[in-house]
């Protein structure tokens, strides 16, 4: 061909072609003008496309990959132009092989590989659809596996749609003239024109069951009364997981899941392990030198191996909460004083309970990965430069405590037998068993998540300062969760001015926990009541930060902690979602309580 070879824009050198579609041609270049001189993509628009629908295809992706490639598995837009009127998209290359060569007709994945590879594609998927994008292409050859890393990428942006919204703020779905999306992987609202977030919910649904089943979409039968494909005879599968991939796939999209989100809350649910297999079985796992014996008489090789897999993914019992979502707004201001109107709308999180004993019960909330900003950005009233700079980091899914650490669950693991210091059972200056436990040292809070670890067979923890943070913004960008400012009705803080406030107060103590609204992940008290601990030593400012939400620790094993929050005794200033403090690691006071974290 001849645009081998050739050097577009004076800078990247086309090596290869990788692929054509209908409307695109893609290949393999590399950037002469950057000193190592990488490999890219390059995504031509045919040239005899002139379609002016096409050619706003073309152009709105290169707007989509701007907006969503700070994702670290979706490929980065690198540049956007055009050269005589040929319109060009180059990207970062991602050197691997996509799913195709995964999910092969005729081949049966097992379970537990198709369940995490859609666990892998939902956590990339959420973050697109928190933009309020939909892919409408989701199918095997539009996700790539990193060569270096295994990673999966979420690939080929070209028939992106950006949901707008009504006047009367109703989201509106905009007619298209032409048919977007892979038969067998489109579902029926998108192949009418009006595509949902569900749409990609559906076209994965039907990957995950193509892997599973060895059969392309399209070839599976269909219920002629209710359009449901017809596939669970077709393959051996626990019913969690099959009734997860029959929601997924619903021809009827009002019962599907409502976008990634749902979905991967589902698919979490049933894959959290339990803190020990063997616990679930009424007697030993057969060895593998009696396996051989037990194949074609009572016992089938096959039906024991699935069995067993079923017996290490049973689940917690993950339930849904609804609570109140609060946002604060400003009414009107004066010289010297302001007046608020506070929005309330329903939520909803999953959560599951561990029991501590004697009524006593610990709530952990599940918290989807993805990608924030942490610190503040230069403009935020009163910040501080330990806030600087602002980063981008990558958070992977885990469960963080509803709310902090009471007196009453505190007492309940101060009393197990040690594991590296002594515990005191009722350390806290404010009494009341549904107060949060204060007084305690971060040596302290290490204690209390050994010894639950111990109880409970998981691996409890504190929280890094990103988790924390990213727990705390819960997807907002304001100074606090619940918008410009806080008010005394939206928590405990003392009677310091923020923000042109003219409401003052001091509860002058710690307050019942959960006493607040949540904020947008169920999560409550995240400003004011008490400080809270967590797992990182304390550095000046961000610089060398990790940007992968791991814990940042330092060669200095006695460096301070940090602490996040605000506590009832603390300014709004110091409550920020972006704040960050420190505390001597044996530092105790009636300010300084935790939450703890979880990971599966």
């Amino acid at each position: 061909m001849d645009f081998i070879g050739e050097l577009l824009d004076g800078r990247y050198k086309i090596l290869k072609q990788l692929g054509e579609g209908n409307f695109g041609e893609t290949y393999l270049a590399r950037d002469q003008k950057r000193p190592s001189k990488p490999l890219c993509v390059v995504k031509r628009l045919k040239p005899k496309h002139t379609h002016p629908k096409i050619l706003e295809l073309f152009e709105q992706e290169a707007v989509m990959l701007e907006k969503l490639g700070e994702h670290p598995q979706i490929p980065r837009l690198l540049a956007h132009f055009a050269v005589q009127n040929e319109l060009y998209i180059i990207q970062d290359y991602v050197e691997g092989n996509t799913l195709r060569k995964e999910i092969v007709r005729g081949k049966q994945l097992a379970e537990s590989d198709v369940t995490k590879l859609l666990q892998e594609i939902l956590e990339v998927l959420v973050f697109v659809h928190q933009h309020n994008v939909i892919h409408r292409d989701i199918k095997p050859e539009n996700v790539m596996r990193c060569k270096q890393d295994g990673k999966l990428f979420l690939i080929d942006f070209g028939s992106v749609k950006e949901l707008g919204t009504f006047s009367i703020n109703l989201r509106k779905l905009i007619r298209n003239t032409v048919f977007i999306g892979t038969l067998g992987y489109i579902p029926a609202e998108q192949a009418r024109g009006k595509p949902r977030l569900c749409s990609d919910v559906y076209a994965l649904g039907m990957m995950g069951i193509e892997a599973l089943t060895g059969i392309p979409p399209y070839l599976l039968h269909e219920d002629s009364r209710t359009g449901q494909p017809l596939w669970r005879d077709c393959v051996r599968v626990s019913d969690r997981f099959a009734d997860i991939l029959d929601t997924m796939v619903s021809d009827n999209y009002t019962l599907r899941y409502p976008s990634a989100v749902e979905a991967l809350q589902a698919l979490t649910a049933i894959t959290v392990l339990p803190p020990s297999s063997s616990l679930l079985l009424s007697s030993p796992l057969p060895s593998s030198s009696n396996l051989n014996s037990m194949v074609g008489s009572q016992f089938d090789l096959d039906l024991f191996e699935f069995e067993k897999i079923e017996v290490e993914t049973t689940i917690l019992p993950v339930q849904q909460f609804e609570f109140e979502i609060a946002t604060v707004s400003l009414k009107q201001s004066f010289a010297s004083t302001a007046t608020y109107d506070i929005d309330r709308t329903p939520g909803f999180a999953q959560y599951f309970i561990e029991d501590l004993g004697n009524e006593i019960t610990l709530a952990m909330v599940s918290i989807l990965g993805g990608q924030f900003l942490m610190g503040s950005p230069d403009y935020e009233l009163e910040r501080f430069d330990s806030e600087s700079p602002q980063h981008s980091v990558t958070v992977q899914s885990f469960f963080m405590g509803k709310f902090p650490v009471t007196q009453a669950q505190w007492r309940a693991i101060a009393l197990l037998p040690p594991i590296n210091r002594d515990l005191e059972p009722e350390p806290a200056n404010f009494k009341g068993i549904n107060y949060p436990v204060e007084q305690v040292s971060w040596d302290d809070a290490v204690e209390f998540c050994a010894r639950l670890s111990q109880k409970t067979g998981r691996a409890y923890r504190l929280p890094s300062e990103a988790e924390w943070e990213y727990a705390c913004r819960a997807r907002t960008t304001t100074p606090f969760h619940f918008g410009e400012t806080l008010t005394p009705s939206l928590a405990n803080y003392n009677n310091n001015i923020y923000n042109a406030s003219s409401q003052r107060t001091n509860y002058g103590q710690t307050s019942l926990v959960g006493s607040f609204p949540a904020n947008a992940f169920g999560l409550y008290d995240m400003h004011g009541n008490v400080w809270e601990w967590c797992a990182d030593h304390w550095h000046d400012n961000y610089e060398g930060a990790p940007f992968d939400s791991s814990v940042w620790l330092s060669d200095d094993d006695g460096q301070s902690r940090l602490v996040r929050g605000g506590s009832w005794k603390n300014s709004l200033r110091l409550c920020r979602s972006a704040y960050r403090s420190w505390n001597p690691q044996d530092g105790r006071g009636n300010l300084l309580g935790f939450r703890i974290a979880v990971s599966f």
